[in-house]
């Protein structure tokens, strides 16, 4: 089913019996956050959280928290699903015959389907709220952990447009609410919306931005994408839905929003004026510390009259984040297959947080060839902050976690074996001696060569012959078991 609104996705898992409805008053002041955790961490249904003490709208939490709610967010039976459609589309060479051009036209088509479409009027637009009263103090923004530093606006589609190129960028970041009409904007150095703000206070001109709340499932997943540069985000919900987003103009700056949006936030960034943001308990299960952000102004905040406000919790793992972050690591596997063949399957661990471990497989062809495989994902876009790299033989299920550590701890040599490198870290990397940058390690743990200072044969793995599997197989009920 295709999800145009936030609440056709909620009437789909309550019939899924994937959502639970809390009718009792609840505090969004951590109350919330310790009910949340606690499904999250039992693999619990989404929340619905219909009377929020202070508040008139509804909350909904961990709506993306199991792999199979993320396939119903995504429109799909498995992950896989949508990461065959993405590699058949990456894959298109250059038509060479009448046939392939005739084929190359029917994908041009697919890809105006799924253009954004502008409309005049939208749900997001049918109640507004401006300066004259209350704005953000309409929302019923949590205050996730203890010591945060105020309440975080969690699971915000933070939109901005390229003043050279007019493109426009979707992605998520936190948002530290300071009071009625302002915001920290906790823009990271390696994000897009970082790129934009630099290029606005290269400028000297104040920087528009909106902020979506809720709407399509696939637009909020959409704007978590690791997309490249200047690829619309509207545009990949739109692949994803097979259907386009539908677009309205934003009513007091020059920027097109999702009609479907439950929530659409209106201002700008000052360039020059910066404010503390933080702390926050981070998706690292530790508290990222306060620093120095850019301060977001509030115009004025639309709504649907049926609005509820989407929310997510971060913490240690795992968490209503991982899933999604999971869906990531299954949709561009294809991606970095295009550039790196070599790559049979990545795991990125949940206890990682997804940015300090990745597990990697490949089809080993050459002495080096794991050494090659990890220089080129240091070099590889958000791969480049991963901190611990370790690359297998193409016979290992990465998702088997106890194999995976018996061939790491049996098949490196640490004096030959593992690769020391320095660069650019995740900013939320406690452990880095300075924020952003720190120490790195590569680990080989393949079949070595004696090119690869391997000075004796390698030995054979045991294994038991397929004969005696198939006999065994064959008379196991025999056995009594």
């Amino acid at each position: 089913m295709i999800y145009n609104n936030l609440q056709q996705f909620i009437k789909f898992l309550e019939e899924a019996g994937e959502l639970r409805r809390v009718s009792v008053e609840v505090d969004p002041v951590l109350e919330i956050t310790e009910i949340a955790d606690r499904m999250s961490k039992t693999n619990g249904p989404a929340l619905l959280f219909e009377n929020v003490r202070g508040y008139s709208f509804p909350l909904l939490i961990n709506a993306f928290g199991s792999y199979r709610r993320m396939e119903y967010a995504l429109n799909c039976n498995s992950l896989e699903e949508i990461s065959e459609k993405l590699e058949a589309n990456i894959n298109i060479q250059p038509p060479k015959t009448l046939t392939e051009k005739i084929k190359m036209l029917f994908t041009l088509k697919q890809v105006a389907d799924i253009l954004p479409k502008k409309v005049r009027h939208a749900p997001c637009q049918e109640v507004i709220f401006d300066d004259s009263g209350p704005m953000l103090d309409k929302l019923p923004i949590l205050t996730c952990w203890p010591h945060d530093g105020g309440p975080f606006v969690t699971l915000p589609i933070v939109i901005t447009k390229d003043p050279d190129s007019g493109i426009q960028n979707a992605g998520m970041y936190r948002m530290h609410k300071y009071d009625n009409n302002t915001t920290g904007m906790h823009w990271q150095y390696n994000k897009d919306g970082t790129r934009h703000f630099d290029k606005y206070k290269n400028l000297g001109k104040r920087m528009d931005v909106v902020v979506a709340l809720g709407g399509s499932p696939a637009v909020t997943y959409a704007a978590t994408a690791p997309l490249p540069p200047d690829i619309d985000e509207y545009i990949f919900a739109g692949f994803i839905n097979s259907k386009p987003v539908e677009i309205v103009k934003a009513k007091t700056v020059d920027i097109m929003v999702p009609a479907e949006s439950d929530f659409i936030i209106e201002g700008y960034v000052d360039p020059e004026e910066i404010k503390v943001e933080g702390p926050f308990g981070d998706h690292t299960g530790f508290y990222s510390p306060a620093d120095d952000y850019p301060v977001f102004h509030v115009t004025c905040i639309t709504c649907r009259k049926d609005a509820v406000y989407p929310a997510t919790i971060v913490g240690k793992p795992p968490m209503e984040d991982c899933y999604m972050a999971k869906a990531t690591e299954r949709l561009f596997m294809p991606v970095i297959k295009t550039i790196l063949p070599e790559i049979i399957d990545m795991e990125l661990p949940m206890e990682g947080v997804f940015h300090n471990c990745a597990l990697v497989s490949i089809d080993k062809k050459f002495s080096g060839h794991a050494n090659k495989v990890i220089n080129a994902l240091w070099g590889l876009g958000q791969m480049s902050s991963t901190k611990f790299i370790a690359v297998f033989d193409d016979d290992i299920d990465l998702r088997d976690s106890s194999t995976v550590v018996w061939k790491l701890l049996n098949n490196v040599d640490p004096r030959r074996d593992l690769i020391f490198s320095q660069g650019p870290l995740d900013a939320l990397d406690h452990s880095a001696s300075y924020a952003n940058f720190g120490g790195k390690m590569g680990i080989d743990a393949t079949r070595k060569t004696r090119e690869e200072g391997m000075g004796r044969e390698w030995p054979e793995e045991i294994k038991m012959s397929e004969e005696i599997r198939a006999l065994v197989e064959k008379r196991w009920k025999e056995y009594g078991f």
